[in-house]
């Protein structure tokens, strides 16, 4: 069911969620967050879908802001507030309120936003591109209890890095970051499996990916030891190799959703080592809303004093 409001309020917009639920028999419960995603009228759809599909491990209100931008110097002092309200099977397993700003409100959308949020529960913010330079201190951002950029949207992404480097703060995370989760489970898991000390590492990746540089620094981070960025033809991180004194530990996936692991001393294994969607990213995200602190530590490439041997 879909409602749509111009020129509206968020009290009105309150309403429309009432009796839309109302009209098709589902009470407000079962819901567990409130997603806001701040995006624009290009990214907007493949963004909605992707929560959409997130809801139905994590259901939420899912609050879309569209930032619309002004064609005229009347548009710019025209404040206006679109609404459109999706619930029942066009929202998912949760609601969906697309919010259109205009003029003013544009500038203050948590203003709008604030009304909207489900009580007493977490708040996330999803910035699916142009985010901003501290998202702890936006607007929006402070709402928050966890923060979602992604620097494969930006045209630079190791400079995006850098600037994240600066402003991190508990609660900010990456999709950078969590597309290298399953790497990082592999790698754990292979480390386990062969116990001894690591005297070199190499990330070998496509040049500029944002994934590559944190994994480098995270490995730098745990194992103590200087990694090598290799440049590829990709796509995206195409192999890690682990130097010991038995011989290499490799992870290697040129291409496709299959990779090879290598131990010392063992035979070589196929494991799966697909790219995932955005939306299974999104649910990943969705999972803990505690501050990420390896992601910090993979930000700043700096470990404890006491290394651990293994990741």
């Amino acid at each position: 069911m879909k409602i749509d409001l111009t020129d509206t309020t968020a009290s009105k917009i309150n309403k429309a969620l009432v009796e839309g639920r109302r009209a098709i028999g589902t009470p407000a419960v079962g819901m567990v967050l409130t997603m806001v995603i701040v995006t624009d009228e290009e990214n907007a759809y493949d963004s909605i879908k992707a929560a959409e599909e997130a809801s139905h491990e994590h259901p939420s209100r899912t609050l879309v802001v569209i930032k619309r931008h002004a064609r005229s110097p009347r548009d710019r002092t025209a404040s206006r507030l679109d609404a459109e309200v999706r619930v029942g099977a066009d929202a998912g397993t949760g609601e969906t309120v697309v919010l259109r700003t205009y003029g003013e409100v544009t500038a203050h959308a948590d203003s709008v936003v604030l009304p909207l949020l489900l009580p007493d529960a977490p708040v996330v913010v999803w910035w699916p591109v142009d985010a901003p330079a501290n998202p702890s201190k936006d607007p929006l951002g402070a709402l928050a209890q966890r923060r979602i950029t992604d620097m494969y949207a930006v045209e630079r992404p190791l400079t995006a890095l850098e600037a994240r480097v600066k402003s991190y703060a508990p609660g900010d995370t990456d999709l950078a970051w969590t597309r290298l989760t399953p790497w990082r489970s592999m790698l754990a898991a292979a480390l386990d499996q062969a116990r001894m000390p690591i005297t070199s590492a190499a990330v070998e990746s496509e040049a500029e990916n944002p994934s590559a540089e944190l994994l480098a620094r995270w490995l730098q981070a745990r194992l103590n030891v200087t990694v090598e960025r290799v440049v590829t033809a990709g796509p995206v991180v195409t192999a890690v190799r682990l130097g010991t004194g038995n011989g290499e530990i490799l992870i290697d996936r040129p291409d496709g959703p299959l990779a090879t692991l290598t131990l010392p001393g063992q035979p070589s294994r196929t494991l799966a080592l697909k790219v995932r969607a955005t939306s299974e990213l999104i649910a990943e995200e969705l999972r803990r809303l505690d501050a990420d602190e390896m992601y910090a530590v993979a930000l700043r490439g700096e470990g404890t004093k006491e290394t651990p041997a293994h990741v």
